[in-house]
């Protein structure tokens, strides 16, 4: 228990996590602080591309070797069932065309939450390797493409529109999906990354490492403005739904840790693994959802994503999921000894 909350005070004292709080705090004075659009975007594509281009440098270094086999598939395995699981429990209280949509969110990935878990690692001196960002960027697609199957399947002839709109075709949005702009520059820093190798480690030392948590700072900052902003429309949601955004975290998280354990990763990138099955897409899968299912409630699915899971899996959820993790690799722990 020492160690977690040692853990979750570390969290909470880094520059960037006290640059969320700041971003909320301003909302709440009704300060007039803000982060111009045109910056928020700039450090949207620079977080994607550091991400892209150290897991490129690392793939370089580590060379493809069975066990990012074993990462891959087991990535490619939560992302279809994690939105699947969430879609028949969301469904019990709302509609399809939500369900769905909010499914497919928690079945995705958060690059900035991913990013954060990074510099946590870094500040407790933790190595990770950096081929976890392909898995990041697996993860992506496929959620969004079973959410918008579990939206068409049980709505069926319900559908209003859904089912001849050129718009909704699975090809349509799986083509979106893929050419989104965040997978793109994702998948193209981590192939710059693998193909530049050492050399390009060199030429960009200093805009992938050394200024990475100032920028991770600023984003922070945008995202505590745009947290605060919708925080107000949580009590519109209903208790159901921030119960689902709090909980659903916690039991993804459990599963990835089993995961990760079983397929041995190392405890860096098992936090890593484990982020990415706890966290929730409030860019991309978003983005999909409007063309795919003008029906589904932003309204909902952000808040959800952005002003409750994404708080807690960042000031809370990293700190408490490295510290079980720590234990149990730690300890030798026959608590997962059932898997093997």
């Amino acid at each position: 228990m020492s160690m977690n909350l040692e853990s979750i005070l570390q969290n909470l004292l880094s520059a960037p996590i006290l640059f969320f709080f700041l971003g909320i705090i301003a909302v709440l004075l009704k300060s007039d602080l803000e982060i111009p659009p045109t910056i928020a975007k700039f450090l949207s594509i620079y977080l994607l591309f550091d991400i892209g281009i150290k897991g490129g440098i690392e793939l370089y270094h580590s060379g493809f070797t069975t066990e990012i086999g074993y990462i891959m598939a087991a990535c490619v395995l939560m992302a279809l069932i994690v939105p699947i699981v969430s879609f028949f429990i969301l469904k019990t209280k709302i509609d399809n065309y939500n369900a769905g949509a909010i499914a497919a969110s928690y079945g995705s990935v958060s690059a900035v939450t991913f990013a954060t878990a990074q510099a946590f690692l870094l500040n407790q001196n933790v190595f990770a390797n950096g081929y976890m960002v392909a898995g990041m960027a697996i993860m992506e697609s496929p959620a969004i493409v079973v959410g918008i199957f579990l939206i068409r399947h049980y709505n069926a002839k319900q559908s209003i529109g859904l089912e001849d709109s050129s718009h909704g075709s699975i090809k349509t949005i799986l083509k979106e999906a893929l050419t989104n702009g965040s997978i793109v520059l994702l998948l193209g820093s981590l192939i710059i990354g693998y193909l530049a190798g050492d050399s390009g480690e060199k030429e960009l030392h200093f805009f992938v490492r050394d200024i990475f948590k100032g920028f991770l700072a600023f984003y922070l900052l945008d995202l505590g403005i745009i947290a605060g902003s919708k925080m107000g429309s949580l009590t519109k949601s209903g208790a159901f739904l921030i119960g689902f955004a709090l909980i659903i975290p916690l039991v993804n998280a459990t599963l990835g840790i089993m995961i990760a354990y079983f397929i041995k990763l190392n405890s860096g990138d098992a936090l890593l693994f484990t982020v990415l099955c706890a966290s929730a897409s409030y860019i991309a899968v978003p983005a999909a959802i409007r063309m795919a299912v003008p029906q589904a409630n932003m309204g909902l699915l952000l808040p959800m994503a952005l002003a409750v899971t994404f708080p807690f899996n960042i000031i809370l959820g990293i700190p408490i999921y490295y510290s079980v993790i720590n234990y149990i690799w730690n300890n030798n722990s026959h608590i997962l000894s059932f898997l093997y």
